[in-house]
């Protein structure tokens, strides 16, 4: 027999599919957010690592000064470069005027030595001018300024004579350092100047 085939009682319903969860749009905010701030911790502290690299040491930029330097003349001021100078500068003076001239003595001791140092700082009316004189002045047989011995404004027991010794020069700007130094003994030793006269240079900032 075949059994009686009977219809769905009305209050039958069949079983629903089952519908996916959706994602919780609240907690992938939650994570971009937190995900933002990593990132923008991690960006400042690179930042700080950068500047701190960066930033110069005062104590590395300043070293220890080797040589103490005594103020024995001057600073003795004119306007006249022509006057104190020789040779090919003083005639190259005369087409291009200075506008100050300032000149000072110091001694130090180096190496065991009493060491005459001379320092003159030249202002010319502009940079140009300022690179032309240092060319001339650095080239050997061209004469030079005249330090304060030489030009007999000052008197200095037993000076050495300083055109003989270790010159160097510098240009900043439109002033030019000229430094000539010698050993009172008249030792040579012109590793030992040449590093006094690297110090030295910095005087001029004591000659106005």
């Amino acid at each position: 027999m075949v059994a009686p085939q009977y219809p769905p009682h009305r209050g039958d319903t069949a079983p629903l599919p089952r519908v996916p969860a959706q994602p919780r749009r609240g907690g992938g905010r939650l994570l971009k957010g937190a995900g933002l701030v990593v990132v923008a911790v991690v960006a400042g502290l690179v930042w700080w690592l950068i500047q701190r690299g960066s930033s110069p040491d005062p104590a590395a930029q300043a070293p220890a000064q080797q040589y103490t330097f005594t103020a024995t003349e001057g600073p003795v001021a004119s306007t006249d470069c022509a006057a104190k100078s020789t040779d090919d500068v003083k005639r190259w003076f005369g087409e291009h005027p200075c506008l100050r001239l300032s000149r000072a003595l110091f001694t130090t001791t180096a190496n065991g030595g009493n060491v005459l140092v001379s320092v003159a700082l030249v202002t010319m009316p502009d940079q140009a001018q300022a690179q032309q004189l240092k060319a001339l002045a650095d080239r050997d047989g061209t004469g030079n300024v005249n330090d304060l011995v030489r030009d007999g404004t000052a008197k200095v027991a037993g000076a050495p004579k300083l055109a003989d010794g270790e010159y160097a020069s510098r240009v900043t700007g439109t002033q030019v350092t000229i430094v000539l130094s010698a050993f009172f003994d008249g030792r040579t030793d012109a590793a030992t100047l040449g590093r006094v006269n690297g110090e030295a240079l910095g005087l001029s900032s004591r000659l106005g």
